[in-house]
């Protein structure tokens, strides 16, 4: 792939956005290329997370390429919406987990493509922007939905509407950022969250992101039916008879082989 380094260990896919010229800024090319990217690593049976992060150590994805935005007219601009929409739902809807290495700016679809991912790592000099309003826009990849979701209502306002950025460690402080680290061990820590994620059952995992992404948008009632369902479900397979016999035995699970 042109804009994309993938590299593949240990059950690990960790896809780069590699623009570093312009700090990793998405246009079409990118966004084909993650969609693709990600869905390739969700069927390879010898990847169990995948990691996202950008090149370089300033930025993440500094958001769309504003200069190609600049010749778009409106048609142009649903057709790289919708586009960025699909690419960020594949994330989303990944059954692997999915994480984000913010190793910079994470500005506009930048912000975006992280929000769409399950969890956010981010460097001590990460930052976090949906500055659309700035130029007169707003987002478009999921930005307006997906944020109150994760950081509230009254505080998503605040980013959309004002465009300013937040800092690594208020990104913490509210809920956006899972952990904040120094950038040396920015990968390091993604990858050892990983591990740790790879030790537990792979169906149960697809179930819980499955249950959590859709509860999100139901009545709680409706998301307990699905969850007990998903729950009960579970208990016809190998993996969680493999799972309960080993814990009555006193023994690590082998849920892969």
């Amino acid at each position: 792939m042109e804009t994309l380094h993938i590299q593949k260990e240990n059950r690990i896919a960790v896809i780069t956005i590699d623009r570093p010229d312009v700090l990793n800024a998405v246009n079409a090319a990118v966004v084909a290329e993650l969609d693709q990217a990600v869905k390739d690593a969700v069927s390879d049976n010898t990847v169990g997370v995948i990691i996202i992060t950008g090149s370089g150590e300033k930025a993440f994805v500094a958001g769309a390429d504003i200069k190609a935005m600049s010749e778009m007219n409106s048609a142009d601009a649903l057709e790289f919406g919708k586009a960025g929409q699909a690419m960020t739902l594949t994330i989303e809807n990944s059954p692997k987990p999915v994480i984000a290495a913010v190793n910079g700016f994470a500005l506009g679809g930048g912000c975006e493509i992280a929000l769409a991912c399950h969890i956010r790592i981010a460097a001590e000099n990460a930052v976090f922007s949906q500055p659309e309003v700035k130029i007169g826009l707003i987002p478009g990849w999921g930005g307006t939905q997906r944020l109150p979701r994760i950081v509230g209502k009254g505080k998503a306002n605040e980013m959309i509407l004002t465009g300013e950025m937040v800092s690594a460690d208020e990104a913490y402080r509210i809920g956006l950022a899972n952990a904040v680290v120094p950038q040396k061990d920015l990968l390091e820590t993604c990858t050892n969250m990983a591990k740790s994620i790879l030790k537990n059952g792979p169906n149960a995992i697809a179930q819980s992101l499955a249950s959590i992404n859709a509860g999100s948008g139901m009545p709680i009632k409706e998301g307990l039916d699905m969850e007990v369902k998903n729950f009960s479900g579970l208990f016809e397979t190998e993996e969680t008879k493999e799972g309960l016999s080993a814990f009555v035995e006193k023994r690590p699970p082998k849920f892969r082989s």
